[in-house]
Parts: structure tokens; sequence; C-alpha cells
């Protein structure tokens, strides 16, 4: 809800606050009925009609910016990321507009707000590659220099630092070496101190002799909100927001892939919206009430996307797993809903609201999106697993009353139940295939440094069991295991191979 400073309007103050009020009926119809297709009128109108039309259009656009410019969001940012997300679709609406015309001074204003929502956006370095396409849009001399970024069609960026340099070798390794995908690679750190030279080096030997391109996003960005040397995963909505690519594979380090990454760029969910997410495991039903019920404050008119999820219909706990964020940047909803994603892993609000309330980076995509506005697809399934078949509830049992020196009962074996256990989240592609997990080729990364081993089984759409610990397996449980293929575990014994070779050759172990 908007508040007006004072009682007492001067007439400017009640034109704008007038053009507001229709922005914000604008904004409210648009949530409430996304679907529906509004009257456009027809080439019959008048030259005088239009022309009047569209400088009373201009004419809002421009009071609606400088009131934003006048009267900026609360700092207060565990209440305003609804109304940041508000304001960046109704900028979107703007920009979209701004585009078909000429008008400089408009054009202005609107960059203006992008720039002071987004401060980090302007580095010393100059313009950014996300606001000089904001500014090309809106037909923008730049004020300042701008970063050096020649635009490639679609490429892999790993965010990595020195404690997840192994992972990355391993992951460079099987990308290069097992998949000899052609896509382009980057490897995007913070600073010297995040990822040193050496680091960077034994990168590029894992890589086959692939040229592996190096970006330090601190020259990209203004760090002074941000503190991405000390961020973790804050870093990566950095790294796809500074990456040249238009099309973003954002992969974590210990991400592991049955099929070569391009398969992502692919998938219908993606090219419908240009953005692809992935969910996480379907945990703790009504564990988390205070997550959810700010969830449901700050999302007022949840879309589609949103309606479907269980985590939001049946109160699980946890959404997203971002261990692979799929994004198309040349779409303005994406590029200003990735705005958002970067505001939300700023050091405060990270601190403050992101990190606190949730687990790291994970939620944070799909609110971003979901709160400006923009289209976004998750996979068709929640996380499943892939692992080593466990054994059953009888056996359990029957092991715990040996072990108790009791006699076993003559409790029917309940044969139809099956358990695959690991420390693994997986996920499978449009058609039903195995296509990446998360956590590395290691068996248990937490718990044992040298241990490799070709997982066996598979499970999806089945009830979890949480580990109690690190140290300890989950399982999924259900009535149907599937065996990897020999062509998956081919892959997966390749993997481990080149990620032995990598460790024994670069010393990273």
């Amino acid at each position: 809800m908007l508040t007006m400073p004072s009682l007492r309007l001067s007439a400017k103050s009640i034109q704008i606050t007038a053009a507001i009020a229709s922005i914000w009926l604008f904004v409210s119809v648009l949530y409430h009925y996304r679907d529906v297709s509004f009257y456009t009128p027809s080439n019959n109108f008048h030259g005088t009609t239009k022309a009047s039309s569209n400088s009373r259009g201009v004419e809002s656009i421009k009071l609606g910016a400088q009131y934003f410019l006048d009267y900026p969001l609360k700092d207060e940012p565990k209440a305003i990321f609804g109304q940041l997300g508000q304001r960046t679709e109704l900028l979107r609406s703007w920009i979209e507009e701004l585009e078909r015309r000429d008008d400089n001074e408009t054009a202005k204003l609107v960059g203006q707000i992008v720039e002071k929502q987004f401060p980090w956006l302007n580095s010393k370095q100059g313009l950014s590659p996300p606001l000089v396409d904001v500014y090309n849009r809106l037909g923008l001399s730049y004020s300042s220099k701008s970063v050096e970024s020649d635009k490639v069609p679609a490429g892999i960026v790993i965010p990595t630092g020195e404690k997840t340099l192994r992972f990355a070798c391993h992951l460079i390794a099987a990308l290069t070496r097992v998949h000899k995908t052609t896509l382009p690679i980057q490897i995007v750190y913070a600073g010297d101190d995040d990822l040193s030279a050496v680091g960077r080096k034994k990168i590029q030997e894992a890589a086959n002799g692939v040229k592996i391109e190096m970006l330090d996003v601190l020259t990209v960005f203004d760090d002074s909100t941000l503190k991405l040397a000390d961020g973790g995963w804050a870093i990566k909505p950095f790294a796809a927001l500074a990456s040249r690519f238009e099309q973003v594979i954002l992969l974590d380090a210990d991400a592991v892939f049955f099929q070569d990454p391009r398969r992502l760029l692919r998938q219908d969910r993606f090219k419908e919206t240009g953005v692809l997410l992935f969910h996480d495991r379907l945990l703790w039903k009504n564990g988390f009430a205070d997550r959810q019920d700010w969830w449901h404050d700050q999302i007022k008119h949840p879309s589609p996307e949103t309606e479907k999820s269980l985590v939001w219909t049946e109160r699980y706990s946890e959404e997203g797993d971002s261990g692979i964020v799929v994004v198309d940047k040349s779409r303005l909803d994406v590029l200003l809903g990735l705005l958002h994603i970067g505001w939300q892993n700023s050091k405060r609000v990270r601190s403050e609201v992101t990190y606190k309330i949730t687990y790291g980076d994970k939620e944070s995509w799909w609110i971003g999106f979901e709160a400006t506005g923009s289209k976004y697809a998750f996979s068709h399934h929640y996380g499943g697993i892939v692992g080593w078949l466990g054994p059953t509830k009888a056996e359990l049992d029957a092991a715990k009353k040996a072990k108790e020196d009791k006699k076993k009962d003559d409790k029917k074996r309940e044969d139809e139940e099956v358990r695959v256990c690991s420390f693994v989240i997986a996920h499978v592609d449009q058609n039903e295939k195995l296509l990446w997990y998360n956590g590395g080729l290691l068996k248990n990364k937490a718990v044992n440094q040298t241990e490799f081993e070709v997982p066996t089984h598979w499970m999806i759409d089945q009830k979890w069991h949480k580990g109690g610990s690190k140290q300890a397996m989950s399982c999924m449980v259900g009535t149907k295991a599937s065996a990897l293929t020999s062509g998956e575990k081919d892959v997966l014994a390749k993997s481990i191979d080149v990620a032995k070779d990598m460790d024994e050759k670069l010393d990273l172990v």
C-alpha cells in the first residue's frame, strides 16, 4: 500500500497520485487476470486519438517513475520482497513501452530507477552488462564506459572458489573428457582471494585442452553492498548476470551429469519460459510455519506455476534445488527477475532475510521470478534419488530384534517395499531419463574424501526418509526402484575415472 507523505497536496502531487493510482490499478488487474487477452485498439482510430493516448501513456510513465525516485521503498528488506517485485514488474512494462518510442527524458527517469533499486549494477569499471542491456532497450547513451562483453548465444557458467576447487575440476574434466560438450565454459569467482591464480590454472589443466574462460565478478559489479568474496552461494545470480552468455546453464561445482548439459536447453519448459528450475525433495510438511507464512504474505497473487506447487499448497518446506539453474537473459522479464534475485543475495538482505528464513540461495530463484511476474518453469518432478538399494523395513526390524536377542516373529515381509539410499538428489529430463544429480562423485563428500562408487538404482516421486545427520544416508522408500542402465553406469564410471585422475595429477586431495 502506498502512503502519501502529506494530506496537503499540491496540484502536481495530485497529478502524480492520480497517475500512480491508475498504474497500481493496472498492476492489480494484471495480477488477477494474467491469462486474459485485453482489447487492443484497431488501426481504424484517428491518428489524433492515438497520439493523444500515446502522450497520456508516456506522461503516466514519467509521473510514476518520478514517484518511485522521490519515494523509494522502506529500508526493511524482509517487508519489501513483494513490493520490490511489483515495482520491477512495472519497470518492465515501462521499458517495453519505451522501446517503441523516442522519449529520451522519460527513458532516463526509468534508467535512474533501475540504477537506484539495484546500485551494484554500476561499478568503477563502468556499466555492467545487464545495465547496458537495459540502456540499449531504452535507447540511452552511456554516461560512463561499459564493461566489455561480446555476447555469446549459450554457455555453461560455474561459480567456484578454493573451497569447491576440487569438485569444479572434477566437473570440468567430466564435461570436456566424458561428455565432450561443445558449449563454452566460464568459471566465475570473486577476486584472487576467492580463487587464486594457481587454482585457476588447475581448472584449465583439467579441461583437456579446451579453453576455459575466467571471469572475476568483482570487475563487473560494485561489491560494496554485495561482499561476494565471502558470500558462498551468493555469487551465483551475479555470475549469471555477469556472463556474456545469453542463455546460461548455471552449475554448482558438485553437479554430476548423465547427459550432455546442452540437453537442458532443449527442454520444452525452458524454451517456453526462458527459465528452467529444479525442485528439491518433498520434506518436512508443516515444518516451517514462519517461512510459509512469509512467502504467502509477500506473494499476494501467485502465478499458475506457484499455485500448482506442493510446497505452496501443502506446506512442504523446500521448493528449489539450485544446483542447476537455466536462464535466458535475452528475455527482459528473465533479466529483471535476475536483478531481484541478485538483490536477495546481496550482503544485508541475505544476512537478515534470505539465508535466515531459507537455506542459502535455493529459494531466492523462484521467489525472484515469481515476485517480478517473470515467466519461469520447474521440472515436472520433485527431487528423486540415485544410490544403492537399502534394506526394507521388515529387514531392519528383523535385524533390530536379532540384536536384542529376540526371536524373529512371523510378521509378513513387506515384499512391495523398496529403498534406495544415498547422499544426493537426482533429476530427470522431460522424457523421464536421468539427467543430473547434485552432491559430487564421492559416495559421501562430508565423510570420506577418497571413496567413489557407481550408484546402481534410482527412484522418483516416492517418500523420503531423511538421514539424521550428514554422516547418515537418506533414503527414498516406495514400491518401485529402477536400475541404472549400462550406459548410465558407464558415464558415471568414466566420470569417476577422470576425477581420480585429476585428484592425482593436480594434487587435489
